[in-house]
Parts: C-alpha cells; sequence; structure tokens
C-alpha cells in the first residue's frame, strides 16, 4: 500500500533534514513509473547500500527494466538509507519506501535483494526491518512478501539462508520473470506460501533454503547436507543467459539528479571470462563468454546517448580486451560521437591486451583514468595466480600510454595470494618505480604533465567456487605488517598507496565462505549495531567480534583455516557449471607454479560443455 498522507507528509519533513535528500526523491529521467492494476504483482528492487552506489550498478538498470516491461508486473528501486534518514525513519516510525510511488516496502508481493558484496548483509537486515518485515523467513506469514535474492554473492547462500526465501543462481534476465510470473499466477490462486516457494524451487536456478538440513560434524566441519522434503533437487544449477546478442538491455538508463559513483553510460560488450585468474570468482561463475555483435552495441549506443544525455560511454565485461572486435568498437563508436563530444572509457584492462590504437582513440575526447591490473609483483607468483601477464607487459602498456597523453595510471595489486613471500612484496614496489621511470623516459614535450601513479593494494579473500576456496587468509597481523611494509617502500615521488581495511577483508573472508551459522553472527552484528559496514566511519570490528563470541562461533575458522579437499563445503550443492575436480586440479597446478592457457584456444574441461555443450572452445 501507498503510506498514508501523514506519513507522506514526514518523508517531506525528513527530505529537509537528511544530508542528501536525492536520494530517496525518485523521479529520474527514464524512471518507470505504472499505474497498479487488479492482478498486478509488485516486486520492489532492493539495493543493500546507498543510492549512489544503486544507481552505479549495470546489473539493477538491466533488471529495473526488464520487470517493467512485462505485462502485470510493477518494480519499484528501494535503496539502503543513510544514517541520517534511518534515524528520521525510526523516531518518526514511518516504512521504508520505494523511490517510484512511495510505497511501503511490506506492502510489496516480492522484496527482491541483489548481493553484490558480503559486508552489505547487515544492511539486508537493517532494510527488512525498516520496511516491517520480519528477518527470519521462518517467521513470515501468508501475508507477507517471498524475499529473494541474487547476484554474485548467492553462489554462496548459505550465510543468509535464515533471511532469504528463495535464491536465484546464475544470470537474472529470464530467471527473473520466470519466478515473478510465477509467484503472481499461484497468488492468484490462493496457494499458500509453502507452496509457492515448492514450486520456486522446481525452476532451474532457485535454491529455497527451507526444503534442505545442514549437519555438522565436532571439529565444526560440515557433515551433510540434503533435502528435507521429497521433490528438492540435491543439486541447484545456475541459470545461463545463453544468447547474450538479443538478450533484453535497457536504451534508457535512469539518469540521476545526484551525483553517483558511476555517471555514464555502461555498453557490456560479452560476459564470461576465459583467463581463469585463480583468485578470481566472477571469471568462474559467469562463464561461459558470450559477446555482443558491433551492430547491436552500436544501435544501443545511439539510443543510450540520446535518451540519457551522457557524455561517456564506459565499455564493460570482465576481460574487455578479449572482445575480438575491440578497436573496431572503439573506432566505431569515436566516428559516430566525437562531434556530440562522447568519450569512450575503457575499464581495468589487461596488460597483453591494450593496444595503443585503442590508447590514441579513446584520449581524442576526453581521458579518462587508465587502470591496469598486474595483481602480484613477481612473475613468479602471476604465474601460481595464473595471470598470464608480464613485466614486459606492463612495462610496453604504460609506456604506450605516456606516450599517448596519459598522465594518471592506477596500479591495482593484492596482499596475501597463497605463496607470497617477501620478494613479491617487494616486487610491487618495484614495479611502481619502474613505471615512474618509463613516464620520465618519455620526451618532456610529448608526455602530459603531472605523473600520477596509485597503487591500489588489496587483501587477498578466499571465494567459494575458485581454485583458492580452500587456502586460508593471511591473518590480521601478517596482513598488517605487509601493508606497514609497502607503506614504506612506496614512498616514491609521483606514486600514491591506498590499501583496503584489513579488518573488513577478514570479516570478507568469514562470511565469504560461511555456513548457515553464520547467518545468527550476521544476525547478533546487525542488533548491536552494525551496519553499512563497508564505510569505514560506520564499521564495528569490535561489534563483529563480540558477535562471534555470542554465537560460539571462532572467526580464524572461517577466514584463516586451510580446507582439505575432502571437505564438504557450504556451497557444494550448488552446480556452476565449473566442477570442483577441475577447481583442484588447478589448485595443484598453482602450488607447482603451472600456467594454464586461456581457453579459447584448447579447452581445459572446466565442465561447462555439460551445460548444452555450451562453450566457446
Amino acid at each position: 500500500m501507498l503510506l498514508s498522507l501523514s506519513d507522506l507528509m514526514l518523508i517531506e519533513r525528513l527530505l529537509d533534514e537528511v544530508e542528501k535528500p536525492a536520494r530517496y526523491l525518485g523521479g529520474e529521467m527514464n524512471a518507470i513509473i505504472k499505474e497498479k492494476q487488479p492482478g498486478d504483482l509488485r516486486f520492489a528492487f532492493c539495493f543493500p547500500d546507498t543510492y549512489e552506489i544503486a544507481m552505479s550498478h549495470l546489473g539493477m538498470k538491466i533488471l529495473y527494466d526488464i520487470l517493467n516491461a512485462q505485462p502485470h508486473i510493477i518494480c519499484e528501486r528501494v535503496c539502503m538509507p543513510w544514517v541520517d534518514m534511518i534515524e528520521g525513519l525510526r523516531r518518526e516510525q514511518v516504512s521504508l519506501f520505494s523511490l517510484e510511488t512511495r510505497t511501503s516496502l511490506h506492502a510489496f508481493d516480492i522484496v527482491g535483494f541483489t548481493l553484490q558484496y558480503e559486508m552489505s548483509f547487515t544492511n539486508i537486515l537493517e532494510m527488512l526491518d525498516l520496511g516491517g518485515i520480519k528477518q527470519r523467513n521462518e517467521d513470515r506469514g501468508e501475508s507477507d512478501p517471498i524475499v529473494v535474492a541474487g547476484g554474485p554473492n548467492a553462489a554462496n547462500p548459505e550465510p543468509l539462508s535464515m533471511f532469504i526465501d528463495a535464491f536465484m543462481m546464475g544470470d537474472g534476465e529470464s530467471l527473473i520473470v520466470e519466478l515473478s510470473q510465477t509467484v503472481r499466477t499461484m497468488r492468484q490462486t490462493g496457494a499458500r506460501r509453502e507452496e509457492i516457494l515448492y514450486a520456486l524451487s522446481k525452476i532451474e536456478g532457485v535454491y529455497v533454503p527451507r526444503f534442505y538440513e545442514a549437519a555438522y560434524n565436532k571439529d565444526g566441519t560440515l557433515a551433510c547436507f540434503s533435502p528435507n522434503r521429497q521433490g528438492a533437487p540435491e543439486s541447484v544449477r545456475k541459470r545461463i543467459e545463453l544468447d547474450l546478442e538479443n538478450a533484453p538491455y535497457p536504451t534508457g538508463f535512469l539518469v540521476p539528479y545526484t551525483q553517483i559513483i558511476h555517471d555514464r553510460i555502461v555498453l557490456e560488450i560479452m560476459r564470461g571470462c576465459t583467463r581463469g585468474c585463480r583468485f578470481c570468482q566472477a571469471g568462474m561463475l559467469y562463464r561461459p563468454v558470450r559477446e555482443r555483435s558491433l551492430d547491436r552495441l552500436y544501435g544501443l549506443a545511439e539510443k543510450l546517448v540520446q535518451n540519457t544525455g551522457y557524455e561517456e560511454i564506459s565499455l564493460s565485461s570482465l576481460s574487455s580486451g578479449d572482445y575480438p572486435c575491440l578497436e573496431e568498437l572503439i573506432q566505431g563508436l569515436m566516428e559516430r560521437f566525437r562531434e556530440k563530444r562522447v568519450s569512450v572509457s575503457l575499464p581495468s584492462m589487461r596488460l597483453d591486451s591494450l593496444v595503443k590504437q585503442s590508447l590514441e582513440e579513446t584520449s581524442q575526447v576526453k581521458k579518462s583514468g587508465l587502470t591496469l591490473a598486474p595483481e602480484a609483483g613477481t612473475q613468479r607468483l602471476r604465474d601460481v595466480i595464473n595471470k598470464g601477464v608480464t613485466e614486459e607487459d606492463l612495462m610496453r602498456a604504460v609506456t604506450d600510454a605516456f606516450e599517448s597523453g596519459w598522465s594518471a595510471v592506477k596500479l591495482y595489486f593484492m596482499i596475501g595470494l597463497p605463496t607470497e613471500t617477501q620478494e613479491d612484496l617487494e616486487g610491487i614496489a618495484d614495479l611502481a618505480k619502474k613505471v615512474v621511470d618509463c613516464y620520465y623516459r618519455v620526451p618532456k614535450q610529448q608526455r602530459a604533465p603531472g605523473l600520477r601513479v596509485t597503487v591500489s593494494v588489496s587483501t587477498f579473500v578466499p571465494k567459494p567456487f575458485t581454485p583458492f576456496q580452500w587456502f586460508g587468509q593471511d591473518d590480521l597481523e601478517t596482513i598488517r605488517g605487509k601493508q606497514a611494509f609497502l607503506r614504506d617502500r612506496l614512498r616514491i615521488k609521483g606514486v600514491q598507496f591506498n590499501w583496503h581495511d584489513a579488518e573488513l577483508s577478514f570479516l570478507e573472508a568469514c562470511v565469504a565462505r560461511g555456513d548457515r551459522r553464520m547467518g545468527e553472527v550476521i544476525l547478533a552484528a546487525w542488533r548491536s549495531g552494525c551496519r553499512l559496514d563497508s564505510w569505514r566511519e560506520h564499521f564495528k570490528f569490535a561489534n563483529w567480534l563480540k558477535a562471534f563470541e555470542e554465537c560460539g562461533l571462532d572467526p580464524a575458522f572461517y577466514a584463516n583455516r586451510l580446507r582439505e579437499y575432502s571437505e564438504i563445503l557450504p556451497w557444494s550443492f550448488v552446480d556452476i557449471g565449473v566442477t570442483g575436480k577441475y577447481l583442484q586440479l588447478e589448485d595443484e597446478r598453482a602450488r607447482a607454479g603451472i600456467v594454464t592457457p586461456d581457453c579459447r584456444g584448447d579447452c581445459q574441461g572446466c565442465g561447462l560443455r555439460r551445460f548444452e555443450g555450451v562453450c566457446t572452445a
């Protein structure tokens, strides 16, 4: 239902009090507002972080457009409010509401969360509570919304299994429509909640936690995981959007009234990656590779520029340099939009795929930042993680960039990678110094002024469905020592050093590989005031540690412990296509320093061919 007139008046008053009222206004260009008709299903698309981050997320834009294109389905957006609005809503006892029509969250038929980051999970509990929805799925009744979730973090759904009614695994374009239509049809027939959830469990790619049980060994490891209802599948197979070329894609992005993180057109040129970096969860989850044609991309770009007024097009994928027609695509876009002063930007690029011609083309209108990801400081460690690039690739790439007029370069590295040594850490500083030297070797009249090399170092977090899923994370003391070493070594003119919070990465590792018991920890942390954890000023590490203690769990058991291949992992029942046998083989190759070639050449047997033969190899 819509909020009452008195509640709407209270919201208007709150908008005068909060820091950024535009976060809660709605009504943006290309927002979709549909008048509810009898029999319509209302879907609340919830992003468990602030408006600025939500509006930068491509997946939300795609699914929002798809759902609203369906007859009898209404999709509206709900974002995590900032602390000032949270306090106001609680003080005035007003429900969390949608942007489009200011409808109370609990009035929707389906409340769907996108799971992009483990440290946003307390935000989900905050949003449910603000919206008047019971947090535990077992406490919800017939009139309550069905709470669903999807996205990359749904690959291990167990930490949220006590809160979410149904998880969507894999690509969402067709899956979210099928799920929504199933709920709508069954509610029209008067089906009970249990019947609806059972019907959802029959849809490929849907996991309903209540139909499964977990048991544990004395040492805390998982003893068994199995269905508790006849007919529930033993394993849940992810959905793949086979035909990306003809998959729906919005031609009118939402254009906000306030500054957001990525305020531009995003063109997804392809999905999936065959490089096989052993730390990369997305590279395994989004296989196989599927591409959009040049004609399709040109058509989308023209409509998006026309319908949004944006002046930048970002080419998006996990490995854009592997798009077979990248140079032709960039040249074609520049020819079409040069007179309109629309620039083309490249995301983080592989060093071995960055082409000088592409740099020169993209720099003609506006130079965006250039981001390169060597990941490790030595060739030995790059081989361990299967990065497949060399120092020579990096030096060539930055030299080409500096000669093409760039002066700002970002370099991404990770610390705490399996088998890392002191030499590998020293290699990070050495590479940064060599990049600076490359800049000064370019003639002064040719290079742009103002050298800025940003070295960004994150902490390795072992993730499910990667060859490194069995490894433990370095303990906090070790990580802090490595960060201190790099702070000292990177005191180089022209170099700026950024690093990720070690405590945050530690908790990310706990949740990422958590089991069902992790849900109680998340709930205890939320009750102690944890929310907006990814924002440093609101992160309460001590509260999280206390939550683990209250639940009788050791965070090191989840973050730092080395797993055996024989151990049943909490996510083992999910079939993403890539087999456990292949992941183990890749882990063994990593320990031996063996590089696995890109499977665009020869098939490496990851397992995707089982999915109706879907594979580019």
